[in-house]
């Protein structure tokens, strides 16, 4: 079986005090409802779980009311970090579940076919990423201040989510996160610790995280009149 564990605990800081990024609509609808309904949709997904803040779940379960979404869902609460987030989500799966793919609640535009494109990668592999090839050139700055080296964007990649794995290959990589006291903000850099390798997978149209204002005017223009591109 295979599970998706949206992370949708975070607060969003960069959207400004007081502001739940998730909540914020787009045409008419929040983001993470936008989010939720992609995997909502993808026949190959069986169960979602959302990782929430605590005193959330109610605006969660009004959500899958209010657009009636159908399959299984539960909510998990969120952790201190990221990395604790996705730690109490992989706790939650059902037993059995195979592959998990792990989603930020702030990225809406994620197509079934890259959902279904990480799975198989994942189960080929033990784990994958979305991800797009970085087209601007990249400089590296010490100081922040002066360029102090240049990257060759050739080898370079920007990673997004779904960022996918047969659960007991984040299981095990994480638990050693854990056990090193290390902090992360990438769901694969744990896989260094365990040396398994990452397959990555090419988003073939964007697929933005919401990160600050700017960002919102940007979907309308991606989607047009019809959200997700429907």
């Amino acid at each position: 079986m295979n599970a998706a564990l949206i992370v949708a605990a975070g607060r969003g800081t960069r959207m400004g005090p007081g502001v739940d990024k998730l909540f914020l609509e787009v045409l008419g609808r929040p983001i993470i409802a936008h989010t939720w309904e992609r995997f909502e949709r993808a026949a190959c997904i069986a169960e979602i779980l959302l990782v929430v803040r605590a005193g959330m779940e109610e605006a969660f379960i009004a959500l899958a009311q209010e657009y009636q979404f159908r399959k299984p869902f539960r909510c998990v609460p969120g952790g201190a970090e990221r990395q604790d987030s996705v730690w109490n989500g992989l706790q939650a799966l059902t037993p059995g579940t195979e592959i998990v793919a792990i989603q930020d609640g702030a990225r809406p535009c994620v197509t079934e076919e890259l959902i279904s494109e990480t799975i198989e990668a994942a189960r080929a592999v033990g784990a994958a990423v979305a991800a797009q090839r970085v087209v601007d050139t990249i400089k590296e700055s010490e100081d922040g201040q002066h360029i102090s080296r240049n990257l060759d964007r050739s080898r370079l990649w920007a990673v997004q989510t779904p960022q996918t794995f047969r659960v007991e290959v984040i299981r095990r990589a994480l638990a050693i996160v854990k056990e090193r006291g290390l902090v992360l903000t990438d769901d694969t850099a744990a896989c260094d610790c365990i040396g398994q390798p990452v397959r990555l997978v090419l988003s073939a149209t964007p697929n933005p995280k919401v990160t600050t204002p700017a960002d919102l005017p940007y979907l309308e223009g991606l989607w047009g009149k019809a959200p997700g591109g429907r």
